[in-house]
Formats: C-alpha cells, structure tokens, sequence
C-alpha cells in the first residue's frame, strides 16, 4: 500500500495486469492485510457524494480502480511460508490454465507494461515466462538465479534460490513477473521446504526444467526494488517527474535545490 505520487504500489501492479489481458485478480495476503481489499472495494455512499458535489473527475478515478468486468478473490495465507506457498493458496481460484503472478514491490516502468510484454512472449512459445535482469555478482544470494541456453530461446537449465556470489551459475536474477503454465502447482505440492525454511517457488520452478520449457525473459523498462528504501524513493522521485500533474513543478523545485 505505499504510494507512488498518488497511487499505491498495489494499484500500479493491478494495472499492469489488466494491461496485459487478465480479468481475475487474485490477492493473496495475510491476516493484517485488510487495508488491500478495502482499497478495491466499491464505495457507493462516496461515490453519490463526489456525483452531488460535482466533482466527475475524482468520481472516475474511484470507478476506475478496478474497471467492471475485473473481478477480485482475496485469499489468506495462514502463515509466511514463502512465495511458492503463496502461490498454492491461489491453486483453487487459478485452476488449470496459465497465469501471472506479480510481487508489487517491484514496480517496473515499460512501454507496453512488462506483463504485455511476458504475455506477447508465451503467445510466440507456450512455454512459462520469468522476467529477469543481469545484478551484480555480489548481490546474487538476495534472488533467484538462473543460466540459460541462449541458442534456445533463454530456455532456463538451471534455476538455484539464493546463491552465494561463488556458487552462482550467472548474474541473471529473476524478478518480480512470472507467466507459469499450471503444472507448477504439482511440484509444488511435494517439494520440500527450502531457503529460509520456506517453500519457494524458484525450487518448484526448477524441478519443471526437466519436463517442459521455462524462458527468461529480459524486459524492456525500468525496474524499482520499492522493497528497499533507495528503490522506493527513486520511484517516488521518477514517477513524480514524469507525472503530468506533478513533473514540471517537481522538476523546477529539484533544479532550485542545492544539491
């Protein structure tokens, strides 16, 4: 729920999804997490308020928070057990067709949005999809790493959670996106805890590489770790610039600081 200009990250992620064609979002958060379906809930009394008071342009951004035709499941995750976990809990709302899972603190800026683009990419191989980047060797051990077959696509040979610089097979690091085809959720059913004492998904993820083809993908944007505070304040000040209501007086202001 923290806000960027004046949307929180969770509406910019919503976005993106509508953006690349899905129609059911499914929200899985934890027990103090009411604040997320509060966010998208209608809210008819305010809504006649703003229409009373003539205010149509503060009435079409509430309506348009989740435009009609986009439904929305919340799903409690009884307890932190890793993003893989997460993903399980969403199996009864997902059933057996592809989809996306989006981790919202990482809000990446692309023309068409990242998941449009991951989209367009399953369409050309029908293989599951994972957005990745190139970090630096000493950052591995805080994502998912993978090594590729570059003649084949970027097909992923190897996926390993979480390396140390020295074990790591490559600098390219999975982030937030995913486009997985439904089979993930068979393995993750029977695999074991893994880092952290959780169920992670990259080791699911890795034990399919073996049956079917997983692509990374390297995006066309920029990304933000809005998990970390450098991250979220070079978003803020990114998207505040780039803001039509906002960037040309941000801009000014920066100009006018003594830096």
């Amino acid at each position: 729920m923290l806000p960027i200009v004046d949307k929180p990250l969770i509406q910019y992620a919503v976005e993106e999804a509508i953006a690349a064609g899905a129609t059911k979002l499914v929200f899985v958060t934890g027990a103090t997490k009411r604040a997320i379906a509060d966010h998208f809930d209608a809210d008819p009394e305010l809504e006649r308020a703003l229409q009373v008071a003539g205010k149509e342009k503060l009435l079409q951004s509430i309506q348009g928070i989740v435009p009609k035709g986009v439904a929305c499941i919340y799903i409690r995750q009884g307890e932190p057990l890793g993003l893989g976990h997460a993903v399980l809990c969403a199996k009864p709302a997902i059933g057996d067709e592809p989809f996306f899972v989006h981790l919202a603190d990482d809000l990446i800026a692309g023309d068409p949005p990242c998941l449009r683009q991951m989209a367009d990419e399953h369409d050309r191989h029908g293989g599951s999809v994972i957005a990745t980047e190139h970090v630096p060797k000493s950052d591995t051990s805080s994502y998912g790493i993978v090594a590729v077959d570059e003649d084949d696509n970027n097909r992923i040979h190897q996926m390993v959670e979480k390396p140390a610089p020295e074990d790591a097979p490559s600098d390219l690091a999975v982030v937030g996106r995913y486009l997985l085809n439904p089979r993930v959720f068979d393995k993750l059913e029977t695999i074991e805890r893994g880092a952290g004492g959780e169920i992670q998904l990259t080791d699911a993820i890795a034990e399919l590489l073996p049956e079917e083809a997983v692509y990374a993908y390297s995006f066309s944007g920029t990304r933000y770790d809005c998990g970390s505070k450098l991250g979220y304040l070079e978003a803020c000040v990114d998207f505040g610039l780039n803001h039509p209501e906002t960037g040309e007086a941000f801009r000014k202001h920066l100009k006018g600081m003594d830096l």
